[in-house]
């Protein structure tokens, strides 16, 4: 026997019924802070956080990253 049900519902009300969280503010914030990214370009400060993010070994990976930007964009420390 095979039953099949059709709900109409839009998005948001379907998010209330199976009793997720509203993620929009986050959504926006996440938006407002990539538009910023664009807007200014890339931040010394913007870019240690998004390796330090990836960086799969800690602080050892983040200190190869760093050195190699530093040679990347020549402000290596001789």
């Amino acid at each position: 026997m095979n039953i099949t049900m059709n709900i109409e519902c839009s998005p948001e009300e379907a998010r209330r019924f199976m009793g997720l969280p509203d993620m929009t503010p986050i959504h926006d914030l996440y938006l407002d802070k990539l538009r910023e990214a664009m807007t200014n370009g890339m931040t010394p400060e913007l870019l240690e956080n998004m390796m330090r993010s990836w960086s799969p070994m800690g602080e050892m990976g983040m200190n190869a990253w760093q050195k190699m930007i530093e040679q990347l964009t020549g402000t290596a420390k001789t």
